[in-house]
């Protein structure tokens, strides 16, 4: 009897634990959606109303100290809050950014191809994740060092403005961020602390951050210099 009281014990462990994954996963997923259809609006109206560029600095300061803050209210309604705030911003800020990409000659053609790039790779990064649901939490200290030393180089080559450094930069983030990508998607399914907050706002930033170096790479090689 102990041993068939055990068992029940476990599958009801199981079930209770794939349940509070698959509710992490489909809030997590439904807040993205919702977060960049915002941006996007956002990133439209300073489109539309051509806005200036903002400081490289201030855009580091949102990017960097943004999920901090949500990260310490995520259990609050205000985690909410300031995830719309934050993505709202930052779609804002994309905007004039993009504005100067589509005034290129071949400028919707880098913005579609980094696009559909960006989408192609987070739904394959993800879905093989979540398929294979494999635990790839043993990325978690090569990303913080890596992408520490990208901010570095980034930071280093907007004063040293090497053409050739800034385009290995943006290869290697995009290479980052895929990894990162799939770190955030196995957290979901293996950390029985993952908050979907949190995970929304990771995620956003692996993407708005990504799209961004895909932007510089399609831009090197369109030859519209």
């Amino acid at each position: 009897m102990s041993e068939q009281r055990m068992a029940y014990n476990r599958a009801g462990t199981s079930v209770s634990e794939t349940i509070r994954t698959n509710k992490v996963i489909r809030s997590t997923y439904l807040l993205l959606s919702l977060t960049l259809a915002f941006s996007a609006v956002t990133a439209f109206t300073a489109m539309a109303i051509q806005a200036p560029p903002v400081h490289w600095i201030f855009m580091l300061a949102v990017l960097i100290g943004g999920p901090f803050a949500i990260h310490a209210v995520r259990n609050s309604v205000w985690g909410l809050v300031l995830t719309f705030a934050f993505t709202g911003l930052l779609g804002f800020f994309l905007g004039p950014i993009l504005s100067l990409y589509l005034g290129l000659p071949n400028g919707a053609q880098i913005v579609g191809n980094a696009f559909g790039t960006t989408a192609v790779a987070f739904v394959a990064l993800s879905a093989y994740a979540l398929t294979t649901r494999k635990d790839f939490s043993f990325l978690g200290g090569f990303l913080i060092v890596g992408l520490v030393l990208a901010l570095v180089a980034i930071v280093a080559n907007i004063f040293l403005g090497i053409p050739a450094l800034s385009l290995t930069i943006s290869a290697a983030v995009v290479l980052l961020l895929s990894a990162a990508i799939l770190f955030d998607t196995s957290r979901m399914i293996h950390d029985p602390d993952a908050n979907y907050i949190v995970m929304t706002v990771s995620l956003y930033a692996n993407l708005y951050v990504m799209f961004l170096h895909l932007l510089n790479l399609f831009h090197a090689f369109s030859g519209d210099n």
